[in-house]
């Protein structure tokens, strides 16, 4: 694999991890924060992560949560600095995004991070919050089964919110976690900003 063939959902980029820094504010915070090539918006922020950040509800302050398809860091941070007495769970296949949300976490002095990769998450821990800029371009079925794999671990009265943008199928996405979902879960759209929307996924027992 070249350099230039490294997806963010690449498990084990090939290209080199030179580490860059980069000044970011989260939660009202300005936070300096490394990131690397092979992972996802290695330039800061992407548009539909700070979309994200900006429409979803606060947290609560403690509790469980779960940032799904992490990249180097930025909704953990945030929730973590949000919600200081919480345990904030940073998933990513990625083992390079996996390394940069660690050590900005521990730069951040950050303790109720995790980062980690899918498979150390304890078996049958649910979470109270999972906030989710899910991989679109990582193909359909894959996103599907990620979904399928992470939202039915909501806590009873947890609630997700992922941001996803219009032009990459966010309605159809919609439609489809309704269809998939929906004897189970409410599946609504919460806000639409700068080209993004963002879905709420809770359980019906919360209604």
């Amino acid at each position: 694999m070249t350099e230039h063939a490294d997806h963010y959902f690449t498990a084990s980029p090939a290209s080199r991890a030179a580490l860059r820094p980069r000044e970011v504010t989260l939660s009202g915070h300005r936070l300096t924060v490394q990131v690397a090539s092979g992972v996802f918006s290695p330039g800061g922020v992407d548009r539909g992560t700070a979309v994200l950040l900006a429409e979803a509800p606060p947290p609560p302050a403690q509790g469980v949560f779960l940032d799904l398809g992490c990249g180097w860091g930025p909704i953990a941070l945030s929730l973590a600095l949000r919600s200081p007495a919480a345990t904030v769970y940073a998933v990513d296949v990625n083992e390079r995004a996996v390394d940069l949300t660690a050590r900005n976490a521990a730069a951040a002095g950050l303790d109720g991070v995790r980062a980690t990769g899918p498979d150390g998450i304890p078996e049958g821990l649910d979470f109270d919050v999972i906030w989710s800029n899910p991989p679109i371009r990582v193909g359909k079925a894959a996103l599907h089964d990620l979904l399928l794999t992470w939202l039915p671990r909501l806590a009873p009265e947890g609630v997700a919110h992922l941001v996803v943008a219009k032009n990459l199928g966010a309605d159809t996405l919609q439609q489809w976690l309704a269809d998939t979902l929906g004897e189970r879960f409410d599946v609504t759209r919460t806000a639409t900003a700068k080209g993004f929307r963002v879905l709420r996924v809770a359980r019906k027992e919360q209604r």
